[in-house]
């Protein structure tokens, strides 16, 4: 490729852009790992955008409007490290890029949320950030419905790979986009047809273009290192009243040796071919060194939204007050006060009327009366609206024709919907919740991985939480799934007993500002284990004392979810036979790790029996059965060793051996 002929074209915008790639070039061969061709190849777009499209001021960098900017091929991220610290962001010094990949340093492998302002969300895992994309644009649409144009009018910018477009998720964000026409989207296909084994069609021969214009985008095809007809394309994205793709063909590593081979993906850190690809770009500067003109046009970039900036900040001040503190607040994530009086309120009522109802009901009468008061939630569901009770009467549905809905149709798309969530989420001023089956967190496990680590709190309404879910079978059933959410950091798992453990665990739930909650909710009816009103909320403690032993003490039963009523049970049979025992409900093992130990040695004293019931594998247990002072103790499980069957609930629980009856035996036994 004739990189003069490109210099020549527009020789200030090859300037700005040479700045990208020989930056990425320094830090890659610093580190000595990364991945240096995709910022080389795509510097082109990057500059186009920054200069002449980005809405942002990069001395603020949490500004409510600003365009947002996700770079889905994440692991390019030396092109974001590099665009933030040339456009001016404070935390993003030459240090910081001289440290790339260091302990320490906020410029990881791949772009972490929370680490560097500018990074509006984590990428690395492909196809991640375009699916997150969507949720941005879906908050963006609804905060606009809510707000008017005045506070929120922008746009979501993306950078995408070959990869990204491969991995099954972009399909599920692709077509929910599509379906929501988000004409405030705007997707850049990095085209360079080079993935790590070799050239795209070695796994893949998708006309990409075809894919996205029949899930109702606009496409266009343009070269990507033309600045004239990268301008173009966005003008006419923007225009186009749909979620927009554009295709830019581009050379990764440019200007290499390894330029348009597979070696181009990685770490280019030979020293004669980095000087070569430099010299190639006309930048006889030392490494990391920009010369003072290109630093200073690039920093003007960065100012470049003062202006608008500050105007939207007069609109805000010139808001009226309600308006102006309802925005403040959505964005602040603040949580209404009146919240713990509504969910004591629903306590009160769970207690004098001992409903006998499954979970995901009771789950269904907290959103009643959260969601009006918390008018910042957006529920919605993978098309199992009826089955995890997640739309509440207040609730219409957001869609192209009524974007004031706070309800989402998500469709069968576990992976997308969690993405999309993560995006809400992060975009700010939106609390999102969604459900799937228990069972399809495994579709859903990428995402909510990425909750727990970017820290954000989703939460994520888990139904037909076990082998109770009955003749749907095993392929059904979660049996593992409990122990896998809950060996994730940085997740809270909520597995109520009935409606008054419910209405609490969303009361903390809604209350988190850097966690994500599980709900694992039972299809089947439970009877209320909670028959006397307690202001405090006992689901925060993460376990509790239950019903305490008569006489001496000798069993402890520890229990959640629809089993706690069973623990109840075996406890009645047990001090009918003058066996002493204590049902402790344990609703989120994380809040009870969290707890003091003296708390938890009041919990759970040493010296008894100690058996755990749930209707899942013991994975997890372990430390309440032999941990805390317990290690001695004499300890036993209730529950599954296997996959579940096809049955009515009751059969197989008796078939299984999880019922009171089994629970006796084996205290017996243990005595």
């Amino acid at each position: 490729m004739d990189l003069k002929a490109l210099a020549a074209r527009n020789p200030d915008h090859w300037r700005k852009a040479a700045a990208i790639r020989a930056l990425a070039l320094d830090a890659v061969a610093a580190a000595n790992s990364g991945h240096s061709g995709m910022a080389m190849g795509m510097a082109d777009v990057a500059t186009v955008l920054f200069e002449k499209h980005l809405k942002f001021y990069a001395a603020q960098p949490d500004w409510p409007d600003r365009d947002r900017f996700i770079l889905s091929a994440g692991h390019g991220s030396m092109l974001i490290y590099a665009l933030l610290h040339l456009t001016g962001y404070e935390d993003m010094t030459l240090d910081q890029i001289k440290n790339f990949r260091q302990w320490g340093a906020i410029t990881a492998g791949h772009p972490e949320y929370g680490h560097a302002k500018g990074i509006e969300t984590t990428t690395g895992p492909l196809g991640q950030g375009i699916a997150n994309s969507v949720g941005f644009a879906m908050a963006e649409e609804s905060l606009r419905a809510r707000f008017s144009k005045n506070l929120q009018d922008h746009y979501t910018y993306v950078i995408a790979g070959d990869g990204c477009l491969m991995e099954g998720v972009s399909q599920e964000a692709i077509a929910l986009a599509g379906r929501q026409e988000l004409s405030n989207l705007i997707v850049f296909w990095d085209n360079n047809n080079i993935t790590i084994d070799g050239t795209v069609d070695l796994a893949d021969r998708t006309d990409q273009l075809m894919r996205f214009k029949a899930s109702g985008w606009q496409v266009q095809d343009i070269d990507g290192h033309d600045p004239d007809a990268i301008d173009a394309a966005i003008v006419a994205a923007k225009k186009s009243g749909k979620p927009s793709m554009i295709a830019c063909k581009t050379h990764i590593a440019l200007g290499h040796a390894a330029q348009d081979t597979s070696k181009g993906h990685g770490a280019l850190t030979d020293q004669d071919q980095l000087k070569a690809a430099k010299q190639a770009y006309g930048w006889d500067h030392g490494p990391f060194e920009i010369p003072a003109d290109v630093a200073q046009a690039w920093k003007d970039i960065g100012a470049r939204g003062a202006a608008d900036y500050a105007a939207w900040s007069d609109r805000l001040a010139e808001s009226a007050k309600s308006k102006r503190a309802k925005f403040e607040a959505a964005f602040s994530g603040e949580i209404p006060n009146k919240l713990t009086n509504t969910i004591r309120s629903l306590k009160r009522d769970v207690v004098e009327t001992m409903p006998k109802v499954a979970t995901r009901k009771a789950s269904e009468n907290a959103l009643a009366v959260i969601n009006p008061v918390l008018v910042t939630t957006m529920g919605g569901s993978a098309d199992l609206t009826g089955s995890n009770n997640t739309k509440t009467p207040d609730m219409t549905v957001f869609s192209p024709e009524d974007r004031s809905g706070r309800y989402v149709h998500y469709g069968i798309r576990e992976h997308g919907m969690a993405a999309a969530m993560n995006g809400l989420a992060l975009h700010g001023g939106i609390r999102p919740y969604g459900g799937t089956f228990m069972c399809f967190t495994d579709y859903a496990r990428g995402s909510m991985r990425l909750s727990a680590l970017m820290g954000v709190p989703v939460v994520y309404v888990m139904t037909h939480d076990s082998i109770g879910l009955g003749e749907d079978g095993p392929t059904h059933q979660p049996v593992e799934h409990l122990a896998l959410n809950r060996a994730t950091p940085n997740t809270l798992v909520f597995r109520p007993a009935d409606s008054t453990e419910t209405a609490e665990a969303w009361e903390i739930a809604l209350n988190q500002t850097a966690t994500p909650s599980v709900m694992a909710l039972s299809r089947q009816s439970v009877p209320a284990v909670r028959d006397t009103y307690k202001g405090t909320n006992l689901t925060a403690q993460g376990a509790y004392v239950l019903a305490d032993s008569e006489g001496k003490r000798q069993v402890i039963l520890m229990a959640t979810g629809t089993e706690v009523s069973l623990a109840m049970e075996a406890r009645a049979q047990l001090q009918a036979k003058g066996i002493g025992t204590r049902v402790v409900s344990m609703p989120c093992m994380e809040l009870f790790a969290q707890q003091p130990e003296t708390y938890r040695k009041r919990v759970l004293p040493s010296g008894a029996v100690r058996i755990a019931i749930e209707a899942g594998v013991r994975q997890g247990w372990d430390q309440w059965l032999l941990g805390e002072r317990g290690r001695d103790a004499k300890a036993g499980f209730i529950g599954m060793t296997g996959f579940g069957a096809s049955a009515p609930a009751e059969r197989l629980y008796e078939e299984f051996g999880i019922t009171a009856e089994a629970t006796v035996a084996l205290a017996e036994q243990l005595l």
